[in-house]
């Protein structure tokens, strides 16, 4: 009896975190509107059971955090860059998700083993991205950052003034591996499908918080998963809500915490020009994993979220990049900047990674 009580009492919590994880960031605060592009994040959750004594790799940045009446200490993953000459990569896991929805009586299925135009599977193209492969010279402005990762080229873009005498500073992404794909038969109680609302085709809608206690399950069946690494949940033309349907809809990715072990999940859509476009969304969570790893870090709003102030620009943020045939849609990123970073350190004093024209003063009480 003590046990099933206590069984009784672990659920109750989650379920309450799962109640108020939509408040993650400023723009998915509101579950009840119509479809809207967004992102969030969930609240970081206690272990359900010991996990392994390996840690992330992650160091403490203390920074002048302006509107809030001192400094900040920041735990980002990697190495500091203002000390250490390093580069850091994270074993990196690939968790494709096949979700399966029955809707008046028929099956539809949103598979990442889907074949895309240019031949390559939707998983496939994501790994030939500029997430994980290098090929692309990140010159900023005139400023050489290197032929690397774009999220490598972002995260020495924020701390250029290091990083040009440490300049074999790296954070990066680890060959993935692909594991084995799971099939999510989603209920009609947790989701539907529907027009896509940003652009051609269908999409699958799942309930974000049924989707995030599935993934609880998955992670714990691949002991491969670890806190030294990163897992990454990839869904194909599916996209998350607050709810079962397109009120509260559409959440591109997230990313969150249980216990020390880290993870992210995004959407891949494949129409021209829909919000969560290839892996825009994917550009978008790894970068606010890089700087908030475990969610709990203070920033603009109470937020350390490096996309979400860019993420209604045109093309939702995004910039092409063409690498391996194909023409990338990578959102740009804030620097540190942007949240009160006194000095700046970053590349030719920019507010983001694009130097984005909309971004011109940094943030004060929300994003």
């Amino acid at each position: 009896m003590n046990k099933l009580c206590t069984a009784l009492s672990l659920l109750a919590a989650l379920v309450v975190l799962a109640a108020v994880s939509l408040t993650g960031t400023a723009f998915a605060q509101d579950t009840n509107s119509g479809p809207r592009p967004m992102f969030t994040r969930l609240p970081a959750k206690p272990a359900t059971s010991a996990q392994p004594p390996v840690t992330l790799q992650t160091f403490t940045h203390t920074w002048d955090f302006s509107g809030h009446g001192g400094n900040e200490s920041t735990v980002m993953v990697g190495t500091d860059p203002t000390s250490t000459n390093t580069t850091t990569t994270v074993p990196i896991f690939i968790i494709p998700i096949r979700a399966s929805f029955t809707v008046n009586g028929k099956t539809k299925n949103f598979d990442p083993m889907h074949k895309l135009s240019n031949g390559n599977t939707v998983i496939q193209n994501t790994i030939n991205s500029p997430i994980f492969q290098t090929g692309i010279d990140f010159n900023q402005g005139g400023t050489d950052l290197g032929n690397t990762q774009y999220e490598d080229a972002w995260g020495r873009g924020n701390f250029w003034t290091s990083v040009m005498t440490n300049s074999s500073w790296h954070v990066l992404l680890g060959a993935p591996t692909v594991l084995t794909e799971k099939t999510l038969k989603v209920p009609t109680s947790e989701g539907t499908t529907a027009k896509n609302p940003f652009g051609a085709g269908s999409v699958g809608i799942i309930n974000i918080n049924y989707f995030d206690a599935q993934l609880q399950t998955i992670m714990k069946g691949f002991t491969q998963i670890q806190p030294n690494t990163f897992p990454i949940f990839l869904l194909y033309d599916v996209y998350l809500s607050g709810n079962s349907g397109l009120s509260g809809c559409c959440i591109g990715g997230y990313h969150s915490a249980t216990g020390a072990q880290t993870y992210t999940q995004f959407d891949y859509e494949d129409a021209a020009g829909s919000f969560s476009q290839d892996v825009s969304a994917l550009s978008h969570e790894t970068g606010e994993w890089l700087d908030d790893p475990f969610v709990d870090q203070a920033g603009c709003g109470g937020l350390l979220e490096v996309g979400d102030p860019l993420e209604t620009e045109t093309n939702y943020g995004g910039y092409p990049y063409t690498l391996n045939g194909f023409t990338y849609n990578l959102q740009d990123l804030v620097f540190l900047k942007y949240f009160g970073q006194t000095p700046s350190t970053s590349v030719n004093d920019w507010w983001t990674f694009q130097n984005s024209s909309t971004i011109t003063k940094a943030c004060q009480n929300g994003q």
